[in-house]
């Protein structure tokens, strides 16, 4: 980092600084629905009013295309903010939609929760506590799913092993429950928040906090009793599919150097073996009878150069994307000093 990136950084806290003490700190929960109106009177009446440390608390509703009285059941129950897509777009684009929101809304606390009530209120006041003392940038609420009684045998196992390649791609070795919806994201982190999947930001965003140097800690929490299925997947199949293309997306975003070129050195090595092994016949007379082992050694070495330059051209592609990362996080962080300063 230059002297001028420290010196733009330190203004930049400065400043952050200046509002918080002038204002104090404003938590804005959201609520991502999708046809919720059965359940989303508990939800928000479940949501505390009051949070030590912090002076506002907002709420919010990103409505995905429902066709139900989800929004009326919202602003009859003192919603402060509606945020509504144009037909369902997923619950990955609702989550940042709604982000985009609190940041312009002003928001130095994001709470993400369900609409299906899978989340007890009462423990928000235990996600925010770390970010307000300054210890957090993002807080994840730790469901314990390897003994969760309510998840079967598979799916406590499923959990335990993606939470385990989570913590091995994104370096957060203090998160347990990385499937966990329940979170709070301090100002900074939601500004680098770039969700790019379709269909859960849980994994991609713990991966990115890790990545971009964020520190995540787990807070335990309970969970009340499912109210439906789940409207994420369809099957445990499915939801093990959609995952495991969300984790490989994301580790040849972040790690493509180490990825590619660890395989292009593999590719390499196989193909060093069967020209070895040409040579060898070559230098003792024996050559005409083991070309193949040559054009087949020639094959994967030329495969394993081809991967190799590929992993430099994705090092380098994966470079601009921080380098854009970067540049969007200034501009949403511009616009919403500029929506939040007092006219």
């Amino acid at each position: 980092m230059s002297f001028m990136d420290r010196t733009m950084e330190v203004e930049n806290l400065a400043a952050d600084g200046a509002y918080l003490r002038a204002t104090g700190l404003k938590l804005v929960i959201q609520v991502p629905c999708y046809n919720e109106e059965a359940t989303l009177a508990r939800v928000l009446d479940d949501l505390p009013r009051e949070i030590d440390g912090i002076e506002t608390v907002e709420f919010q509703i990103i409505d995905d295309g429902s066709s139900d009285r989800t929004v009326e059941v919202a602003l009859a129950n003192g919603v402060h903010h509606i945020v509504r897509n144009r037909g369902n777009k997923g619950l990955a684009r609702t989550f940042q939609a709604g982000i985009n929101n609190a940041i312009a809304e002003g928001a130095d606390i994001v709470v993400t929760t369900d609409g299906d009530h899978q989340y007890p209120g009462r423990y928000i006041a235990d996600l925010v506590r770390p970010i307000v003392e300054g210890r957090a940038d993002v807080v994840v609420g730790d469901r314990n799913p390897g003994a969760n009684p309510e998840f079967s045998p598979l799916k406590r196992f499923l959990q335990r092993f993606a939470t385990r390649v989570v913590r091995h791609l994104s370096g957060v070795e203090s998160v347990s429950d990385a499937v966990s919806g329940f979170r709070a994201y301090s100002r900074a982190a939601a500004l680098k928040i770039n969700v790019m999947t379709k269909f859960s930001y849980t994994t991609e965003t713990l991966i990115h906090a890790g990545q971009s140097g964020l520190t995540v800690l787990s807070v335990p929490v309970e969970t009340n009793s499912a109210t439906r299925p789940s409207r994420l997947f369809t099957s445990m199949s499915a939801f093990l599919r959609k995952q495991v293309v969300t984790i490989l997306r994301s580790f040849f975003m972040y790690r493509s150097l180490s990825a590619f070129l660890m395989l292009g050195m593999i590719m390499t090595a196989l193909g060093l073996v069967p020209i070895l092994r040409f040579v060898w016949f070559y230098a003792i007379g024996q050559g005409d009878g083991h070309v193949q082992s040559l054009i087949i050694g020639s094959l994967f070495v030329s495969v394993g150069y081809i991967t190799a330059v590929i992993a430099f051209l994705s090092d380098s592609i994966a470079t601009n994307r921080r380098l854009t990362e970067e540049c969007l996080e200034r501009l949403r962080k511009i616009d919403a000093d500029r929506r939040r300063t007092p006219r």
